[in-house]
């Protein structure tokens, strides 16, 4: 693995003047990614991590004049061009899955609170990463401006990734007619989220769904009725198919599509027995006896529980306080190498654990770069 990222990262350039550079770039983004998988928060931190690691490091570093201050880490991620840098981690994982195929591919965007600075009048950075579900890996990040800006930067982030026969689900925020001709254009099918921002659509879905699925005598029955009982509540789902009705007009507007999806919630909470339901709808460019789609709308909140809640929880992702443009971008794809790398250890143990050990143990530390 190590081979393969430095390889891979070599191709990024230095942006410091050549004549007063001291310390290799490379070995800089190496020393980085092992302070953050070991826990560092900050540049602070990653120095404090490579002073006391100095001599595993030179096992495999040169680190001709020693180990950069936390101030050099600091402008070597402030002067490091982003898009350079996702091109080279897209590249990576890439390599890494090799002709393995994706599967399911959730999209979905997450704030940075804490990256604003008021004296810049720069609001917090939002980035709309890509999740591989069943390899639990992140195949690739966009950074927007606002979370408004989804919209543009979900295009960007799918056209940079191979994506040939995954299935791709996003939120309702990426349920754009030009992003579902992006996703076939790769050679991908999709499952998106139906919701008020495509208020024609919605309408139509909804109404047809009531009257043929969820009406007192309905001819449509559920492809699946299940129950289960976690975190304190009962919840029943029941999730309805159909091929996508002919008579809806507003369907044929939108590249590709093949069915649509309804799925109920209905939840009792215990042990205060309070009911509460929900519906939810899709659009989808399988068939409807496609089963992948109704794993896939399960499996997108993978994104929310295994990336996003573990960035913000372990990494102190939402904390940070870094906040100068190109670092807080930087700084959140070493997050993401980092988190890849725990992710496919195959040891078991949660993510704070595995870090923990890595920082206490060069020999583990070693096996995840591997």
């Amino acid at each position: 693995m190590l081979p393969h990222l430095m390889e891979t990262f070599a191709e990024i350039n230095d942006p410091r003047c050549a004549a007063k550079v001291e310390h290799n770039l490379l070995e800089i983004l190496i020393m980085a990614i092992c302070g953050v998988i070991a826990g560092a928060e900050g540049w602070e931190d990653i120095a404090l991590y490579a002073q006391s690691k100095e001599v595993w490091l030179r096992r495999f570093l040169t680190l001709k004049h020693g180990i950069p201050s936390h101030d050099t880490f600091r402008r070597v991620f402030m002067l490091i061009d982003p898009t350079q840098f996702e091109q080279c981690f897209r590249q990576w994982i890439g390599q890494w899955l090799g002709t393995e195929q994706i599967g399911h591919v959730a999209i979905d965007g997450k704030t940075l609170r804490h990256s604003f600075d008021r004296k810049r009048e720069q609001s917090p950075l939002h980035v709309v990463s890509a999740w591989a579900s069943e390899h639990r890996l992140v195949l690739g990040q966009e950074a927007v401006a606002r979370k408004s800006n989804e919209i543009t930067a979900i295009p960007t982030l799918l056209t940079g990734l191979d994506l040939a026969g995954a299935l791709v689900t996003i939120d309702a925020a990426g349920c754009q007619k030009a992003i579902t001709q992006v996703i076939l254009d790769q050679q991908a099918e999709y499952v998106l989220t139906l919701k008020g921002n495509q208020q024609h659509t919605l309408q139509a879905v909804e109404t047809w769904f009531d009257e043929h699925a969820f009406a007192k005598g309905s001819s449509l029955k559920p492809v699946l009725d299940a129950f289960d009982e976690q975190h304190g509540r009962l919840t029943r789902r029941r999730v309805f198919v159909q091929t996508a009705p002919t008579e809806l007009a507003v369907l044929a507007e939108w590249p590709g599509i093949q069915s649509i999806l309804a799925v109920e919630a209905i939840r009792m909470e215990k042990p205060q027995g309070t009911v509460t339901a929900e519906k939810r709808y899709f659009l989808s460019s399988l068939p409807s006896a496609n089963e992948r789609q109704i794993a896939a709308i399960r499996q997108h909140w993978s994104i929310e529980n295994s990336l996003h809640w573990v960035l913000d929880v372990t990494f102190q992702e939402d904390p940070s306080r870094v906040r100068e443009p190109h670092a807080r971008r930087n700084l959140a794809l070493l997050r993401k190498i980092a988190l890849n790398l725990i992710h496919q250890s195959g040891v078991s143990g949660s993510v704070r654990r595995q870090r923990k050990r890595a920082a206490w143990d060069d020999a583990f530390m070693a096996q995840l770069l591997r």
